[in-house]
This record gives C-alpha cells, sequence and structure tokens, in this order.
C-alpha cells in the first residue's frame, strides 16, 4: 500500500476505534482489534484463554460455562489488557517516554492478584533480576537509565519498520519490568504503527516461534532481517483481517 493509502486506513481505525469505544459497540474493528491483539499476545505468554473465551470476556465480562478450570491469572491479565489497549488509545498523541510506558504496565498488571501477592513490581521498572530463558537481561540498577538511552535513540530516528524492530528487540532485550515486557513491548509496537502512519502489527500466537526466534537473532548477532520479515508478514494479516469492516 501507499503512504495516502495508509494514512486512509490509518484514519478510518482512529476515527472507528473512537466512535465504537464511545458507542460500547463489540460488533465492530474496535472490539475485533482488542479481541485479536488481547488473545494473541496473551497467549504468546502462555494464557490458557480461547478466542471464544477471550471474546465472552470482552463483548460480556463472562467466562462461557466449562467443565476446565479458568486460571484467575488469565483473566486478570485478559483483562489488563483492555485497559492497557484503552490507555493507548487515550494517549495516542502523546510522545513515548519511559512514565507512560509504566502506566501501560500498570493497567495490564494493577488487576493481577499474584503479581502483587509475589511483590512484583506494578507500573515501575523491575526491583529484581530476570532473565529470558537462559539469557541476562538489563539489572534492575541499570533499567531507567537503558528505557532512557533507548528512548532517546528512537526520537532521533525517522521512523520505518526497521527502526521499530529495533525498538522492539532492544526494549525487549532490555526487559524493564518484572512480568509484562512482551505485552507492554508490543503494545507499544502496534501503538507507535499507528502513530506514524504504518499498519499496525499484530504478532500472531501461531507465529509464536519465529517471532521468540528472530527476537533471540537480535540479541545474539543484532540482526534484524527475521523480525522484520515477520512484521511485514503480520501487517498484512492485520490489514486483509480490517477490510472486512471497510
Amino acid at each position: 500500500m501507499g503512504d495516502s493509502m495508509n494514512n486512509g486506513f490509518l484514519d478510518f481505525l482512529l476515527e472507528r476505534f473512537k466512535i465504537e469505544r464511545e458507542k460500547f459497540d463489540r460488533s465492530g474493528v474496535y472490539a475485533y482489534t482488542q479481541r485479536l491483539l488481547a488473545y494473541n499476545s496473551n497467549r504468546i505468554e502462555g494464557s490458557t484463554l480461547t478466542e471464544e473465551q477471550t471474546a465472552s470476556l470482552f463483548d460480556h465480562g463472562t467466562l462461557p460455562k466449562s467443565d476446565d478450570y479458568y486460571r484467575a491469572k488469565d483473566v486478570e491479565e485478559m483483562n489488563g489488557h483492555f485497559l492497557m489497549f484503552n490507555k493507548m488509545l487515550d494517549t495516542i498523541h502523546e510522545p513515548l517516554t519511559g512514565e507512560l510506558i509504566k502506566e501501560f504496565h500498570y493497567e495490564l498488571k494493577s488487576g493481577v492478584f499474584e503479581d502483587r501477592a509475589n511483590g512484583y513490581a506494578i507500573g515501575d521498572y523491575k526491583q529484581r533480576p530476570n532473565m529470558i530463558g537462559m539469557y541476562q537481561t538489563v539489572r534492575p540498577e541499570n533499567v531507567k537509565q537503558e528505557m532512557n538511552t533507548l528512548l532517546e535513540w528512537y526520537f532521533e530516528q525517522e521512523r520505518s519498520l526497521g527502526v521499530l524492530a529495533e525498538f522492539h528487540a532492544r526494549y525487549e532485550s532490555i526487559h524493564p519490568f518484572q512480568d509484562g515486557n512482551g505485552r507492554t513491548g508490543r503494545l507499544i509496537l502496534f501503538r507507535e504503527c499507528l502513530k506514524n502512519g504504518m499498519i499496525p502489527i499484530v504478532i500472531e500466537d501461531t507465529n509464536r516461534k519465529a517471532y521468540l526466534e528472530s527476537l533471540k537473532e537480535y540479541r545474539e548477532e543484532k540482526k534484524l532481517f527475521q523480525l522484520i520479515r515477520l512484521f511485514e508478514e503480520e501487517q498484512r494479516f492485520y490489514l486483509e483481517k480490517c477490510r472486512y469492516f471497510m
């Protein structure tokens, strides 16, 4: 798509998100995007909720009757993701800052009992070291400086898919929060595409392996080819799904 077509699509999205949210419309592109992003992003992190259950939770605030148990944390984080998406829409015209990213994290995690019981920082940078598998991330005392450096670099760049790929990979490598790094990172990715004239990206759970391998490739080799290619694929996916509503 050309820039003018991109801009037309993005204007359509922002307008429909605003109108449908205000009208509590659960049948349009706003609700579809809420469900799609929340389901896939949480699923990548191990959520057991299905697409049907996610839709029911968003549409009605209830879960379908089931013989299986629902994990409280999965429900709490799904609801938190819906709130985080709304926070993103409310602040779409603000610059991306560390404080705003912390606000996204607060919306995602403030209602998660397990995280609070474990003493995790909610809406603030991590206070304990954490790892991605066997990979060490930035230590808590260095997170603020590393995030400031990343954001300063980002605002010096011309916006492009490659720049967003590098920002996302670096953000995930820093791992600024105790938990919720992937979900906040993917929300920021969606937001910055929407804000900067690019088709938004929703990483599908079916592409989880390719996504994680792409991030690993950046950590180990500082290469972005696989991640950019995946982002392009996911842009086409989201655009095609949204055509139904246009």
